[in-house]
């Protein structure tokens, strides 16, 4: 589903009211029509959307994902994956424990545009290139990054993460698809290469590096990177099977 076969922002328009107008045949906004009898739609909101629509194109065209982000309901924000899919920054960060105020961040890995870069405390893990790779970055995407990952960045190197943001957890649960990312993944048949690696298991292994070990690092390493590249899977899955139960029924209903 694309940004373009969204009425939802516009003031007055719900969820069921998009969905009459998908089902009249308005799936785009090229396709909208102020004549178009749509219940739900009268003359103000029809100039409400007409309105939206022109100033939507102009925010599309300068690739402005921080617009859509702010017009979406947070519930919502998995609409603005497909336009900006290529310009999204998968990210994971691997801590000492849970605790933003008193454990530390080990390894932060990005993937984007089809590369994997990794940081490593007391080496390249710095707030200035964390802002680099959050500044190359149109929309970010996580697993449970808005209650761990993004805090615990931003406490722990005093950065102001702004970014638009799409947290997989919530379209997860929105599909019935609960618990960890681990088990989320085996669900929709994703594989992982290093199974048998936990998140406490990342705690070991940052700390036999600490003692000289430099093949425990390289897991740890390995193990965070792979969970950045399965984020783009997960979200290619889920943001396709939300656009498959949001939008396909309406539009095969379509009149």
């Amino acid at each position: 589903m694309r940004i373009e076969n969204s009425f939802i922002p516009v003031e007055g328009v719900g969820e069921a009211t998009e969905r009459r107008l998908w089902e009249r045949g308005v799936t785009t906004w090229d396709e909208f029509d102020p004549a178009i009898d749509v219940p739900g739609v009268g003359s103000t909101t029809a100039d409400r959307i007409e309105a939206f629509i022109a100033d939507a194109r102009t925010h599309l065209d300068d690739r402005d994902a921080t617009y859509f982000d702010r017009a979406f309901p947070s519930g919502e924000r998995w609409r603005l994956y497909e336009d900006f899919r290529a310009e999204t920054c998968f990210f994971d960060i691997e801590t000492t424990g849970l605790d933003e105020h008193r454990d530390s961040v080990t390894t932060v890995s990005f993937h984007q545009a089809g590369e994997t870069t990794t940081l490593v405390a007391g080496r390249d893990l710095t707030a200035d290139r964390l802002r680099e790779a959050f500044a190359d970055a149109s929309l970010l995407a996580t697993f449970n990054g808005a209650r761990f990952d993004v805090p615990f960045l931003e406490t722990s190197f005093g950065l102001d993460v702004d970014t638009p943001h799409l947290d997989l957890l919530y379209p997860c649960k929105r599909l019935g698809l609960s618990g960890g990312l681990k088990p989320i993944e085996t669900r929709l048949g994703i594989d992982r290469d290093r199974p048998d690696i936990s998140g406490r298991d990342a705690v070991r292994l940052w700390h036999e590096y600490e003692r000289g070990s430099e093949e425990s690092l390289e897991t740890l390493v390995s193990y965070n990177r792979e969970d950045t590249v399965n984020l783009r899977a997960l979200a290619d899955v889920v943001c396709q099977s939300l656009h498959e139960d949001v939008f396909v029924p309406a539009t095969a209903s379509g009149r």
